[in-house]
């Protein structure tokens, strides 16, 4: 399958007023800022998302998004699969705000939000200390945690998949309360 189409973020920016911006990232990532007129709907919630996509982008381009573009061109993907044509913002929302241009937050979010690669980082890293020092102070088995993680890595980089990320979305503070995606596919409808 050819990879989606990419947008720069300047050319994203200019087609702002006629795109239909859809965010993969999770709800505690897209409310720490997120490109204007963006919607939230998480990549594992995409499927159920098609109908209402699939309509939407038979009146006008649908562009998709998330913090650095690999979620977004898993979602490109997925929707291609399903007949929806679709694009990723080159780079993600990283790339946006690093070429200055404004990321909106929702109104009442006062508390800063981790991405979902901060939060695979910090939870790789306390495995990867967790499994050295048991396997230095309980039994040298342990240090099997370590090892497992460090293939983990490997394997996410070689596949462009996160189990982890996978994993930690699962929490509660990265998933859409049912009514937020209900109110964002109702949303989406009436674009």
């Amino acid at each position: 399958m050819t990879p989606p189409t990419a947008l720069a973020t300047e050319e994203a920016r200019t087609r702002l007023h006629e795109l239909i911006i859809i965010d993969v990232r999770t709800p505690g990532e897209f409310a720490g800022g997120h490109l204007p007129g963006a919607l939230n709907i998480p990549l594992d919630r995409i499927q159920r998302a098609l109908p209402d996509i699939r309509h939407a982008a038979e009146r006008g381009d649908v562009l998709v998004v998330c913090a650095s573009g690999a979620r977004s061109e898993n979602a490109c993907r997925v929707l291609a699969e399903n007949g929806v044509t679709a694009a990723t913002l080159s780079g993600g929302t990283g790339a946006w705000a690093a070429d200055g241009h404004e990321l909106h937050r929702p109104q009442g979010t006062s508390r800063a939000t981790w991405g979902m690669e901060r939060q695979v980082r910090l939870t790789a890293g306390a495995l990867v200390l967790l499994g050295l020092l048991l396997g230095l102070v309980v039994h040298p088995a342990f240090q099997i945690v370590s090892a497992g993680i460090a293939g983990g890595l490997v394997f996410s980089a070689l596949t462009n998949t996160c189990g982890m990320a996978a994993m930690l979305a699962k929490l509660p503070h990265n998933r859409p309360r049912t009514a937020d995606l209900d109110s964002t596919l109702a949303a989406l409808r009436d674009r």
